[in-house]
C-alpha cells in the first residue's frame, strides 16, 4: 500500500480501475482486472469505463477515509509560490 497515492485519492469519489486502484493496491493491469471480474474490487461500470468507489477501496485496504491527512511538503500545495532568494 503506497500512502503517498492514498492521499492522493482522498476525497475523490471513484477512480479508474487502471491505473489509479491498481497502483494504489500495488498489482499489475491484468490482476486488477481479473480481481474486478471476480468482485474482489468493487468496481462501477460506465459504458466502457471501469471506476472503482474510492470510499470502498480505503474501507478494503482498512485505511479510515477520515483520518487527518499529513500535511504538504515544502509549502508547494495548491499552487503556492515561495520568494526568490534574495
Amino acid at each position: 500500500m503506497n500512502l503517498h497515492e492514498i492521499a492522493t485519492i482522498r476525497g475523490k469519489a471513484t477512480i479508474p480501475l487502471w491505473p489509479d486502484a491498481a497502483r494504489v493496491l500495488g498489482v499489475s493491469r491484468n490482476v486488477a482486472y481479473e480481481a474486478a471480474r471476480k468482485g474482489s474490487i468493487p468496481t462501477l461500470r460506465l459504458g466502457r469505463n471501469i471506476r472503482v468507489p474510492v470510499p470502498k477501496l480505503l474501507a478494503m485496504l482498512g485505511v479510515d477515509d477520515h483520518e487527518p491527512r499529513p500535511p504538504l511538503a515544502c509549502g508547494a500545495a495548491h499552487g503556492a509560490r515561495t520568494a526568490a532568494p534574495s
